[in-house]
């Protein structure tokens, strides 16, 4: 094991080697205030029952929302919505101003031309160290089959299919 254990800076850059699709996680409050978060930390957790998490940081404006909203929903984006990742991961006033969106479960704004998403009610929220880890169940879903927006190595990227040629194929 390298001695870069505890250097931070290197233990993100190595994490940056995982690559992971793309989300926006978005909830309401009661008072119909609305947030969302670009998020690579989504991921399943249970298909019995169907339970999936994200991650927050403890320090984003928009977890109180999040804490408080009975639902959230995850907009699993698809490669051509590079610029509705980046209006939701960036410091913003109104993140919504301009974007179109339909009211979800428990009113979590979901968007239009993604490759899925994911409505979850508030399942459990656990302390993950400098993150908060939200867990949903799903109670509905839309799988629209479209391409996924990927991050790598601190960019975005797209699917590319690799064709095995019919020898390795056989092989496998």
């Amino acid at each position: 094991m390298s001695d870069n254990s505890f250097d931070p800076r290197a233990f993100r850059r190595a994490l940056g080697n995982f690559a992971t699709g793309v989300t926006v996680v978005t909830a309401a409050s009661a008072d119909g205030r609305k947030v969302g978060v670009t998020a690579n930390s989504f991921n399943s957790v249970s298909l019995d029952p169907p339970l999936v998490l994200w991650s927050i940081d403890k320090r984003s404006n928009s977890h109180e929302v999040f804490e408080q909203a009975s639902h959230f929903a995850v907009n699993v984006l698809a490669a051509d919505q590079i610029d509705l990742s980046n209006n939701f991961a960036r410091p913003k006033e109104d993140r919504f101003a301009e974007i179109e969106f339909e009211p979800g479960e428990g009113g979590s704004p979901v968007f239009a031309d993604c490759s899925a998403r994911f409505h979850c009610e508030k399942y459990q929220q656990v302390d993950g160290g400098d993150h908060w880890i939200m867990i949903g169940k799903v109670v509905a879903f839309d799988d629209f089959g479209r391409s996924p927006l990927l991050y790598h190595q601190g960019a975005y990227a797209q699917i590319q299919a690799i064709q095995l040629s019919v020898l390795e194929a056989k092989q496998a």
